[in-house]
């Protein structure tokens, strides 16, 4: 069965506006995903459009970026919402080691205060 542009740009704008709402899910610039992936900004700005249709690998590096799979990208039913544990990895993955760990440490202190506050 042949790909016809009607169906090219049909997925073109169904895999941007899963990428779109994947991205504002998790807080993210068009910028920040860019810098994540390797690309430009203008580039996900296309994407995001339905102006462009990435390569497999730049389709790939998308998912990794974002925290989900290519399926999740290109389904009918959108991404899945991004869990919380989700999202804080996914705020805290470009950190280094010793940042990561400050991060988790001030996290855990914080959710300890408040926990005991409660009872």
């Amino acid at each position: 069965m042949a790909v016809t542009k009607k169906d090219s740009a049909r997925l073109a704008k169904r895999l941007g506006g899963n990428l779109s709402e994947r991205r504002k899910q998790l807080g993210w610039t068009q910028e920040m995903v860019a810098e994540r992936v390797g690309v430009d900004a203008e580039t996900i700005s296309r994407i995001e459009r339905g102006a462009h249709l990435p390569s497999l690998p730049t389709l790939d590096r998308l998912a990794v970026a974002l925290r989900c799979s290519v399926g999740d990208l290109l389904s009918k039913e959108g991404p899945e919402e991004a869990s919380e544990a989700a999202t804080f990895g996914a705020w805290i993955s470009e950190l280094g080691t010793d940042d990561r760990a400050f991060v988790m440490t001030v996290v855990r202190n914080c959710c300890e205060y408040l926990g005991n506050r409660s009872k």
